[in-house]
C-alpha cells in the first residue's frame, strides 16, 4: 500500500522498519524538527528521520502542521502523494481534519496502552506508576480529540515485578510493530472492523514533569517501587542522601523485612535499603550520584558507603 508515516521518538523506529520490511510502500515521513542535544547543543535528527534517510525516504519537519507556510506546504505534499494509509506512531503532533481526511483508506494510530485506558502523552509510564499488571498497544482510527478514535485492533502482555518504564516501552514498540503489520493486512483485505472506545471507561496519562521525581517515603514499598519503575529511565526518581541528590534507576522489593524505623531511613548499609511507609523495605538496586554516572547500587557503594539510620530525604 502507499503510507505516509509520521514519527519521532525509538518507538516509531520498530513499526517503520516493520512497514519497509514487509514491502509497503512508504512514499515519505513527517516527523519533529531537529533539536539541539547534547553539552554542545547540535542539532540532532530524530530516530525516525535517520531511518528514512537510510532507506532514501523523503523527510518532512513542518513545525506545524494546523496553521502558517509550513502547514499549507505539508497539506499540499499529503494531497499530491495521494496516500493509501497515513500511520501516526509517537509523532508529537495533533493532526487536523484536513490531513485526518486525505488518505484514500484511513489515518491510523499505534497508541501504547489498552484503549480506552490511558489516553495522553505518558501511557507506559502511567501503567507502571499505577501498578498495573497487563497492558498492551491498540491501533485506532484517528479523529478529533486526543486517542479517541474507534479501535482497530490490540494486543497485551504482562508487566514483569520489577520491569521499568524504559524496559516495558521498548518491548511496546516491537509488538506496536507486529500490531501495525497485522493492522495494514487487515485493512489489505476489507477485514478491518472499527470499534467505538466506552469513553466512561478512559483513563488521562499526562505527559511527565520533573516535578514528580522526589520520592515520597511516607507511602507504601510498593508504591514507591513503582514511583521509580514509572520514572526510570526519564524523568527519574530522586531522592537526596547526605544533603546531595541521587537517581534511582531500578530498585526491589525486600521480602521479609519490617522495621518500625521512620520512612526514608537506610535499615542496611551493604545495599541502600529503605523503609517505607507501611513498614516494607525497598532496596535501590540502579543508582546516579549528583553529577556521576548511573551504576550499580553495589558499585556505587565502593566509592561512597552509607551507615545505616541515614535517612533520605
Amino acid at each position: 500500500m502507499n503510507i505516509i508515516f509520521m514519527g519521532t521518538p525509538d518507538f516509531a523506529v520498530p513499526c517503520l522498519n516493520a512497514l519497509i520490511d514487509s514491502g509497503e510502500n512508504v512514499m515519505a515521513v513527517f516527523t519533529q524538527p531537529d533539536k539541539p542535544k547534547g553539552r554542545g547543543y547540535k542539532l540532532t535528527p530524530p530516530p525516525v528521520k535517520e531511518v528514512a534517510l537510510t532507506h532514501n525516504i523523503p523527510v518532512y519537519q513542518p513545525l506545524s502542521l494546523k496553521k502558517g507556510e509550513d502547514a499549507e506546504a505539508a497539506l499540499k505534499v499529503i494531497t499530491e502523494l495521494a496516500p493509501d494509509l497515513i500511520i501516526v506512531v509517537a509523532y508529537g503532533k495533533i493532526l487536523p481534519k484536513t490531513i485526518l481526511d486525505a488518505p484514500k483508506h484511513y489515518c491510523i494510530n499505534v497508541h501504547a496502552s489498552l484503549l480506552p485506558k490511558y489516553r495522553g502523552a505518558g501511557p507506559i509510564q502511567w501503567s507502571v506508576l499505577n501498578g498495573e499488571k497487563i497492558t498492551g498497544v491498540t491501533t485506532m482510527l484517528m479523529a478529533d480529540g486526543i486517542d479517541t478514535g474507534d479501535m482497530l485492533l490490540s494486543k497485551s502482555l504482562e508487566i514483569g515485578e520489577d520491569e521499568t518504564a524504559s524496559e516495558l516501552h521498548d518491548r511496546l514498540s516491537v509488538l506496536g510493530a507486529e500490531l501495525l503489520l497485522e493492522t495494514v493486512t487487515a485493512v489489505k483485505a476489507n477485514s478491518i472492523t472499527a470499534t467505538p472506545q466506552d469513553d466512561s471507561m478512559s483513563t488521562h496519562a499526562p505527559m511527565l514533569t520533573k516535578d514528580m521525581c522526589p520520592i515520597d517515603f511516607s507511602k507504601s514499598a510498593q508504591e514507591v517501587h513503582n514511583h521509580v519503575r514509572g520514572l526510570s529511565a526519564f524523568p527519574c526518581a530522586t531522592a537526596v542522601l547526605d544533603g546531595k541528590r541521587i537517581k534511582i534507576y531500578k530498585s526491589e522489593l525486600v521480602q521479609g523485612l519490617m522495621s518500625n524505623s521512620i520512612p526514608g531511613t537506610i535499615v542496611q548499609s551493604k545495599g541502600v535499603t529503605v523503609v517505607c511507609g507501611d513498614g516494607n523495605c525497598i532496596r535501590f538496586t540502579e543508582v546516579q550520584a549528583e553529577g556521576g554516572k548511573r551504576m550499580l547500587t553495589a558499585d556505587y557503594l565502593r566509592g561512597k558507603p552509607v551507615k545505616e539510620g541515614t535517612v533520605l530525604t
